[in-house]
This record gives structure tokens, sequence and C-alpha cells, in this order.
């Protein structure tokens, strides 16, 4: 690999990292960044590295919140005087951490809408409206909903602050609300933050649970594209694909650490004029130069 596709590798991996966090779409972006930016690669690389590259993403989300993800532990009871099911139960206490644990099985529950409805179709959904003309509107029509959430939001009092008060049918409704991002141009964090604000979340827990939700959603749609492309991979590939994932992990912490500490202090609107703005840019430019 020359100098500057190595460039055109990092400077994808620093779109990745960036835009997977921030709610104006990773995907929308890489598709946009292809028209000006082509790696010398086949065309079915190409697709599986632009879904593939957010394993660094993921891994990014896996070191910041190591100790709020991991539900395994071994504690020694604080006693031994107990009956056998306080026995039974102690044993299970002592390695498994019961709030994380529900936590996942919330995670798995908000994945159903994208496993039961998103994956039947993502091929097909993939054909017809990965284009610049969906990922234009798409911007554009979630960056108003950004706009017009605030504004609602601003009327009320969040009535869930922490994880643990996220029912299981709200947890449900966010995953239906990441289904819509398999629109391309959507941003599932953005579609996952928007529900949790509308359903009643503080802006910062709807953050966290968007982080943690990619974790098996990303990761499942990652496996899904390698099994498809297969492992095949000549040295030239594998450099590629490594260098994207490494990058987009070092961009992704710094991106996460912006976006936790800009929300404390600010709304999602510059998110929402953002898409708006990119968004017209981008249909005006392939609309006359196209």
């Amino acid at each position: 690999m020359d100098f500057i596709e190595l460039l055109k590798v990092i400077f994808l991996g620093i779109v990745e990292g960036i835009t997977e966090w921030l709610p104006i779409s990773s995907t929308g972006h890489l598709i946009l960044v292809e028209e000006f930016i082509k790696l010398n690669v086949s065309e079915d690389f190409w697709e599986m590295f632009m879904v593939v590259i957010q394993l660094g993403a993921i891994m990014a989300v896996v070191v910041l919140y190591f100790k709020d993800l991991w539900p395994f532990r071994n504690k020694k009871p604080k006693h031994n005087n107990v009956t056998k099911i306080e026995k039974t139960a102690g044993v299970i206490c002592r390695f498994v951490k019961i709030d994380k644990m529900v936590m996942w099985f919330k995670i798995l529950v908000s994945c159903l809408p994208s496993i039961i409805i998103g994956l039947p179709f993502n091929d097909l959904i993939e054909e017809k409206f990965n284009n610049y003309f969906v990922v234009s509107v798409m911007l554009i029509v979630y960056g108003i909903l950004f706009i017009v959430i605030e504004d609602y939001n601003k009327k009320r009092t969040p009535s869930i602050n922490r994880i643990e008060e996220i029912s299981w049918k709200t947890a449900f409704l966010i995953g239906v609300f990441q289904l819509l991002a398999v629109i391309p141009g959507t941003s599932r964090s953005g579609a996952t933050i928007i529900g949790g604000i509308f359903l009643g979340t503080s802006r910062t827990l709807a953050a966290e649970y968007t982080f943690f939700l990619a974790i098996p959603t990303m990761f499942g749609a990652s496996l899904l594209k390698l099994v498809k492309f297969g492992l095949g991979f000549s040295q030239n590939e594998l450099v590629i694909l490594i260098t994207g994932m490494v990058v987009s992990f070092v961009v992704s912490i710094l991106a996460i650490k912006f976006l936790m500490g800009y929300i404390k202090k600010h709304d999602f609107k510059v998110f929402g004029w953002y898409r708006i703005i990119l968004g017209a840019v981008v249909l005006l430019y392939f609309t006359v130069f196209a």
C-alpha cells in the first residue's frame, strides 16, 4: 500500500470515528466521502470495509465504559450463616452483577426490531437506498427532527435518568427508533438518541444507552459482512482494514468524550443544523455537478 492510499484510509478512519458517535450519520458521510476519495480496492471489499471499520469504534465504547458494561465479578459473601436459598442466590450474585445482566437483556430487547425486520431486508435496503439523494434527504429530515424534539423537550423534565429506570417497553421502543437507521443518512446514534429523549430519557442517558446498544448491533452487522465477504484477505486489504479500525478506535475515544462533555451544557440542536446544511449542500452539489 502506497503512502497516498494510507492517508486515504487514515482519513476514512477519522471520519468514521467522529461521525459514528456524533448524531450525523457515519455511513452517510462515508458514502459521500467515497465520491471524492476512492480506495484502490474491489467493490465487495469497499462495502465490507464501510461496515467492519466500525469495530474500532465499538472497542472505544468497551474501553471507556468497561466497568459499566462488564456483568461478571468474583466477590465473596460477607457472612456464612445463610439458608440454602440464600446460598444459591449468593453463588449467582458472587459471580454476576444482576443489575448489569438485566441491562444487557434490555439491550438485547432493543436489538429485536433490527433483527426481526432490518436483517431480512438489509440487502434490499442497501440496493435501493444507498445513494446520495436518500442520504441527503435523511440528513435534512433528521436534522429537522432534532430541532423539533429539543424544542419539545424544553417543556418537560426527563423521567428516566438511569439505565435501571429504563423499562422493558422503553427498551423495545428505543430499538424501534434504531430500526429507522437502516436507511443510509439517518444515523443510528441520532435515531436512538431522538427516540430516547422523546420517550423521556435525559440527554446523557440517551447518549450512553446508544453507545451500549451499538456494541451488539454493530458487532453483529460487522460479523455478517465478514462472513459474506470471507476471510481471504490480501495483505493490502488486511492492512487497510486494520489501519481503518485502529484510527477509528482512537478518534472514537475523543469523539465520545467530547459528546458527553458537550451535552452536559448544550442540547443537540447544533447537530440538527449541521445535518440540514450538509444535506442541502450535498443535494445541490450532486444535482448541479453530478
